[in-house]
């Protein structure tokens, strides 16, 4: 197979684009390395077009895999014609593949393959011509007792079998009714009859019946999950099974004859018993993999809006992992987040205690020069919010409430016991909760994906597809940020182009023993970090102290002789050159221009020069909940609200309002207008002001609207 034709055809990108990109990739290349730093050779593709290009690769060479181990199987059964082997060849999709290879499948014992072993494959073939003829003569001859024919009547069923068997693993036929079905097949579900009363969450589902190629990914999942807990039955069928019998009987039926009966008898038999069933079972994995794509697509994008919230800087912070009866944990980071005090406060517990811990806020702040205050959003953390705000501080600082998800993973994590070894579960969390505010990103990498809360269905779907989409979603958001060399840690690092997990911890212990890394270049001295894993990741890392001021920009060490060379030719420095814009606007870049540096190339290092590794993330602003509303009790419809987005779903967007219990905004309720997709007009982590039209006291739900709220109100 020609794969660059092949995916250049399906992505609507160039061939050349395609086949340099494959080279790129089969060299070891990673995705951010070839959208950054190869532009001339893929004709600037970005992430995605290049993520799509590998695994549309792996894909094809999947099919080609199976391809051969089909073709193996038919040749070693001596059954492989030359035209079977070029229907083969030029299959060009895996259900084409499997078409062909059904009657040639090894297989259980069937009634075909009885009927078979029973010798009644002649009359099979005798009424699939279907001529004039007496079926008790044509039959009779076929009756064996010893062989379990006991009858004619016996004998045609058995026949009936072979045909049926045939028309189900027709091509023909099986893409006939593959269309039906495509045209006509709806998504049902009804509750198990035993389990009604256990099955009161699926209540909307009992009885529910849409067309299933319109149905959305998260009916899809849902009706699925119900089924899987043994709660629903569900189909996927057409409602009427007439017009796909009648179309395989014009297919293999001509004529009234008593054979051709036999042939329609087995025909309807064969699309009940085995074609209908077959193919419901192949849509039903295409509408389950359908729905796994957009819930994978909206964890990603989730995931990828999480890891660029805006990050508060190196700030010191005292970080708050709040609780009523077991107390607040507070613990004192340093600007690089290095712990440097803990202990436990309890606020709740009495109006005493609540002083002693105002006193204790107090003089933590002032002994370790606090900056901000980070506040686990969980449990208590309103009220230990007002806590804060009744302290009188020696100077201004903010205090901002920080989602916990997936904090409580990370403190009982192998990542958090050699972190913090002499420290129990509870002091890393509000570790973690402090380093949060202060980057997201470095914080949030070393929490499995699936456990920062912020998918759909995330259990349901196909594990490794998630996983292998988060990690991308994950190396895109670290590389596109860039890492500091010297200050960051294992888990960042193995996420950095061409490193991995062995590599980071080569370059921490190498750091430990030597010190700090005087520029990129001394990355080279690690042990097996060799040349292909240098120009991978350099330009994703940056030295700041580096006596080179190009190593705390992204401009890849390989072009650093060509920046030394235009500062030269204006008879400056290369520091002159990044702080000087009249410098920089006398160069003319296509002066530079070479075969394997083009203009793409070349307005990348212009940019690095003016705004050197610039963190492509917004500036953090300071979000507060409305200080009146703190339970789901004090909710009232109409209230106009601030709130923030902790949840994107394809039906809608989640929406926390300060009562411990999100608020849902249906995408019907996101904007004035039509929205077909939530990520239109939210992002995670966005504040925004919603209405409250519904409180649910009983389940806990709250559904708001943004549909004629502005900022303002």
């Amino acid at each position: 197979m020609n794969y660059p034709s092949v995916i250049a055809e399906q992505l609507g990108i160039g061939t050349r684009q395609v086949e340099k990109t494959i080279e790129l990739l089969e060299q070891g290349a990673t995705v951010p390395f070839i959208a950054r730093y190869r532009k001339e050779a893929t004709g600037s593709l970005n992430e995605v077009q290049i993520t799509a290009i590998r695994d549309l690769l792996l894909k094809l060479k999947e099919l080609d895999k199976r391809r051969e181990s089909i073709l193996a199987s038919i040749r070693d059964q001596g059954r492989l014609t030359p035209e079977l082997e070029q229907q083969l060849l030029s299959a060009a999709t895996l259900t084409e593949l499997e078409d062909l290879y059904l009657p040639f499948k090894p297989k259980r014992r069937t009634r075909a393959s009885i009927a078979a072993e029973r010798g009644l494959e002649p009359l099979a073939n005798e009424l699939q011509r279907q001529y004039e003829c007496d079926l008790r003569q044509l039959a009779a001859p076929f009756v064996n007792a010893e062989k379990g024919v006991a009858s004619i009547d016996d004998a045609l069923a058995g026949a009936r079998d072979i045909l049926a068997e045939r028309v189900s693993e027709n091509q023909q036929a099986r893409n006939r009714v593959r269309n039906i079905f495509r045209r006509s097949a709806f998504l049902s579900s009804k509750v198990v009859k035993a389990k009604e009363d256990e099955a009161h969450k699926y209540e909307s589902w009992f009885d529910w019946t849409e067309n299933a190629m319109r149905a959305p990914s998260h009916r899809i999942l849902a009706l699925f999950r119900g089924e899987e807990e043994g709660l629903l039955r569900v189909h996927v069928q057409p409602q009427e099974d007439q017009p796909a019998i009648e179309a395989l009987e014009r297919q293999f039926v001509s004529g009234r004859s008593d054979s051709a009966q036999q042939m329609c008898l087995a025909v309807r038999d064969g699309y009940k018993r085995l074609l209908a069933p077959s193919i419901e079972t192949e849509f039903y994995n295409l509408l389950k993999e359908k729905a796994d794509k957009e819930a994978i697509r909206v964890f990603a994008e989730n995931l990828r809006q999480l890891l660029l919230a805006s990050p508060l800087g190196q700030k010191r912070i005292l970080a708050i992992d709040p609780g009523f009866r077991t107390g607040c944990k507070t613990v004192c980071l340093d600007a690089q987040g290095q712990l440097l005090h803990n202990e436990t406060i309890y606020p709740f517990t009495s109006v005493r205690e609540e002083r002693a811990a105002v006193a204790k806020l107090e003089a933590l702040v002032e002994a370790f020069h606090i900056e901000a205050i980070a506040i686990g959003n969980g449990t208590a953390g309103r009220e230990t919010e007002e806590v804060v705000k009744r302290c009188r501080f020696p100077h201004k600082l903010i205090a901002v409430m920080v989602s916990e998800n997936g904090a409580s993973v990370y403190s009982a994590s192998e990542i958090a016991r050699r972190e913090f070894p002499d420290y129990d579960v509870t002091v890393r969390g509000a570790v973690s909760i402090g380093r949060r505010l202060m980057d997201p990103l470095s914080e949030l990498v070393k929490i499995d994906p699936k456990s920062i809360g912020v998918g759909q269905y995330q259990h349901d779907v196909n594990q490794s597809l998630l996983q292998e989409s988060l990690h991308d979603v994950v190396v895109s958001c670290v590389n596109s940020v860039g890492v500091e060399l010297n200050t960051a840690s294992r888990e960042l690092l193995s996420y950095v182009s061409g490193i991995g997990p062995a590599l980071a911890d080569k370059i921490v212990d190498y750091r430990n023993r030597q010190g700090a890394f005087a520029c990129r270049a001394d990355l080279k001295k690690v042990e097996r970090l060799g040349e292909k894993a240098f120009e991978q990741c350099a330009g994703f890392l940056r030295v700041r102290k580096s006596d080179n001021p190009l190593d705390r920009s992204a401009v890849h060490p390989e072009r650093y002789a060509l920046v030394e060379r235009m500062a030269q030719d204006l008879g400056a420095t290369v520091q002159q050159l990044m702080d000087d814009k009249s410098l920089r606007d006398r160069i003319e870049v296509k002066r530079y221009v070479t075969p394997d540096c083009g203009l793409p190339t070349l307005q990348d290092i212009m940019t690095e020069l003016e705004k050197p590794g610039l963190d492509p993330r917004a500036r953090f602003e300071v979000f507060e909940f409305d200080k009146n509303v703190t339970r789901i009790e004090d909710l009232q419809e109409g209230m106009v609200l601030p709130g923030i987005v902790t949840n994107i779903t394809a039906f809608g967007a989640f929406i926390d309002v300060g009562v411990h219990q999100d608020g849902l905004v249906h995408i019907s309720q996101l904007a004035d207008r039509r929205v077909s997709d939530p990520s239109e007009v939210v992002r995670l982590h966005q504040h925004v002001k919603v209405k409250v039209i519904e409180v649910d006291l009983r389940r806990h739900r709250i559904s708001l609207t943004m549909k004629g709220v502005t900022s303002d109100q």
